[in-house]
């Protein structure tokens, strides 16, 4: 599969493929996710983290 971008619906503790692709990109720092290294989301958002660190940032901003 060519390097795209995957279009997913963020659920609790899954997810739901509505465009394949290779990766997402991490709603705050923009770095590439492969999807099978993808374990940080908002259900909330409907965005994706690189990881824990920016899940929080993302938490903390909110408030």
């Amino acid at each position: 599969m060519e390097d795209k971008i995957a279009r997913l619906k963020y659920l609790d503790n899954t997810y739901e493929i509505i465009e394949s692709g290779t990766h997402v990109l991490c709603a705050i720092t923009g770095k590439k996710i492969p999807l099978e290294n993808l374990n940080y989301w908002s259900v909330e958002f409907q965005e994706p983290y690189f990881s824990y660190v920016e899940a929080n940032l993302k938490r903390n901003i909110v408030g």
